[in-house]
C-alpha cells in the first residue's frame, strides 16, 4: 500500500450503492482548491446534461470538470449501438486522465464513477492500477464507483464504503 510520506500520494475511494460518493470527492476538490491546489474531476457514466455539479465553472481555473460523453442520456439507459458509441468518448476521458497524470497537470484528479467501467468491461482493473502506478509526485488520486474490485484494494490507501439505510 502506498503511503503519502512514501510515495507523496494517497489514491482514495469512495465506493458502495448509496448516494453521496460525488460529493465527498467534490467536497475534497473543494478543500484541496481553499489550499491552493489545482483539481481536475473527470466524471464518467453521467451523460452529458448532468448538470448537479455544473457550478464548478465558477471555481475554474482552480477546479475544472471534464465530461467526454455526448450523449444526454445515462450510459445504462442508452441502446447498444449508443453504447457503443459512447465507449469510444468514455475511453477518451480514460486516456485523457492518463495524460493529466503523465504530465503532472494538477495536484488532485478525481475520476468520478470510473469503477463503474470496469463493471461494464469498458475498461479493466489492470488499466487503473497502471493509471495509479504512472506517477508518485502528485497529491491525491479520488475514484468513485458502486463496486470496488478486491484486486485493487492493495493500490489503494483510503477506502470509503458509502451504503444507504433509508431512503426516499
Amino acid at each position: 500500500m502506498n503511503t503519502e510520506s512514501e510515495t507523496g500520494k494517497i489514491v482514495q475511494v469512495y465506493y458502495g450503492k448509496g448516494k453521496g460518493k460525488t460529493t465527498a470527492a467534490v467536497g475534497q476538490s473543494i478543500c484541496a482548491a481553499s489550499k491552493g491546489l489545482h483539481t481536475i474531476i473527470i466524471q464518467f457514466l453521467k451523460g452529458k446534461d448532468s448538470e448537479e455539479f455544473s457550478y464548478l465553472q465558477k471555481l475554474e481555473p482552480d477546479i475544472k470538470l471534464f465530461r467526454f460523453e455526448k450523449a444526454e442520456d445515462y450510459y445504462g439507459e442508452l441502446s447498444e449501438e449508443e453504447q457503443n458509441e459512447e465507449k469510444h468518448n468514455i475511453i477518451n476521458g480514460f486516456n485523457f486522465a492518463r495524460k493529466v497524470i503523465n504530465a503532472g497537470e494538477c495536484d488532485m484528479l478525481v475520476l468520478d464513477e470510473v469503477l463503474g467501467l470496469v463493471d461494464l468491461g469498458i475498461i479493466s482493473t489492470e488499466d487503473i492500477i497502471s493509471l495509479i502506478n504512472m506517477r508518485d509526485d502528485y497529491y491525491k488520486l479520488i475514484m468513485t464507483g458502486q463496486y470496488l474490485p478486491p484486486e485493487l484494494e492493495a493500490h489503494v490507501d483510503m477506502i470509503s464504503f458509502i451504503e444507504q439505510k433509508k431512503g426516499m
